[in-house]
């Protein structure tokens, strides 16, 4: 979906005016981000789980929202240093869980409620950033802004909560 969703913005006005590609480039994450949700959820529920799904379906999560932020920065919509504390946050942590994976210590670092509720935040901003307009009176964009910060700020909470977590098992494996 990221080269439909990113090539979807650069559109020729004359294929899809402004209105049109917030509203497609919106509904095309909505459907990525709710696809995504539910294909971990039936294989968590269906006992269908596999290392390479495991292995894939964080790295497709992280590269989605990575395009969503690299477009909104391009677009004006988002700062360049909202988007590097998230995209880098989403790779200090992923070098971190593959370290602690490597030391036996994986589990330390596993998915916690900060880093559902931050993504959950991060998915809604970048939603309403989208789609920039106005809906039933509501200041989309603005509200967008202020989610987009607030996610920020449980990007920066939530890594780290992560680090912490690492740090024994860090100190431990520098002891041996």
């Amino acid at each position: 979906m990221i080269p439909v969703f990113v090539g979807l913005l650069y559109l020729p006005d004359s294929w899809l005016d402004a209105h049109q590609k917030h509203l497609f480039s919106m509904l095309i994450f909505a459907l990525a981000a709710v696809t995504d949700w539910l294909d971990g959820y039936l294989a968590r529920s269906l006992n269908q789980t596999s290392a390479f799904g495991a292995f894939l379906d964080p790295v497709a999560d992280k590269l989605m929202v990575a395009a969503a932020l690299i477009v909104l920065v391009a677009l004006g919509q988002v700062a360049a240093f909202i988007a590097f504390i998230i995209i880098g946050r989403e790779i200090t942590i992923s070098a971190l869980r593959e370290w602690m994976a490597q030391i036996g210590a994986g589990k330390s670092v596993a998915v916690s409620m900060i880093g559902k509720i931050k993504t959950a935040f991060q998915m809604l901003a970048i939603l309403l950033l989208l789609y920039q307009e106005s809906l039933f009176g509501l200041p989309i964009h603005r509200i967008g802004t202020w989610l987009i910060y607030l996610a920020t700020i449980l990007t920066l909470w939530s890594m780290v909560y992560y680090l912490m977590l690492a740090m024994p098992q860090i100190a431990r494996k520098q002891r041996e």
